[in-house]
């Protein structure tokens, strides 16, 4: 079974993030790691290897840097790495999107693909739907319980309000990983020292044949959440704090 993982290389979210310029952040301060809902994909992937047999291959679309995003991966038990290099700190999805597709489909033919459901920086939740729109291959995010076997992969998800649903989709297909699918491996350290020997092979778009003069997503500006004032604790009877809550939204808040 030959198996993709797509993380994706961001921002710690721990990392105290500093604004820069008008669209950048300084990240030569920050702990980058893999999204963690990337985590429950890599563990899904090692598994099903695990028990069927296979190849589990991480691939990733970022900087120079991202080489130990894959190292992080490969700890895990990922045989080994394919980093797409670009330079910048946001791509749009679509660019990603057609990335992965080319580095998969140069490196082999992949009887599953994995995603995390979306990546914890920018939120954009669209890379594993265009991939697999450019493949034209099904797919299912937000798989909570899975099993694969005779050609599909039966998948429950979320989708809201504590109501969960079952998919089936034949395979190849695109799988979108979230908490409680699996508890995600803590790498020892001789995973760690053997993932530094594991290959990883490096492309850049150009090598890929994509020219990202084409996104059609442009980042214009970007603004750190601003901090809030201390809470206010109202006094008085109840129908005079009722009151007085009721001006603050009104006339200082201004959500009423």
């Amino acid at each position: 079974m030959q198996i993709y993982v797509c993380v994706k290389h961001v921002p710690d979210t721990a990392a105290n993030i500093k604004v820069v310029g008008e669209n950048g952040y300084n990240d030569s301060t920050c702990k980058f790691i893999a999204s963690p809902y990337d985590e429950y994909a890599i563990e899904a992937a090692v598994q099903l290897v695990e028990k069927e047999g296979g190849e589990v291959v991480v691939v990733t679309v970022g900087p120079e840097a991202a080489v130990g995003t894959l190292r992080g991966a490969m700890a895990m038990g990922v045989h080994r790495g394919i980093l797409v290099k670009v330079e910048g700190q946001f791509l749009d999805s679509g660019i990603t999107s057609q990335a992965l597709k080319a580095a998969i489909e140069k490196d082999g033919k992949p009887d599953l693909i994995f995603t995390g459901k979306g990546s914890v920086d920018t939120e954009g939740f669209q890379t594993q739907y265009r991939l697999a729109a450019a493949m034209n291959l099904p797919v299912i995010n937000e798989v909570m319980r899975l099993t694969v076997g005779g050609g599909k992969a039966v998948a429950e998800r979320e989708i809201g309000a504590g109501s969960r649903e079952v998919l089936e989709a034949p395979t190849p297909c695109i799988l979108g990983a979230t908490k409680g699918l699996n508890e995600p491996r803590y790498p020892k350290f001789p995973d760690i020292m053997k993932a530094k020997k594991k290959e990883i092979k490096q492309f850049t778009l150009a090598d890929l044949g994509i020219d990202a003069a084409g996104a059609g997503t442009e980042l214009l500006k970007l603004e750190a959440v601003p901090e809030r004032s201390g809470a206010r604790i109202l006094e008085g009877a109840t129908r005079d704090r009722v009151a007085e809550l009721i001006r603050i939204l009104k006339e200082e808040e201004k959500v009423l």
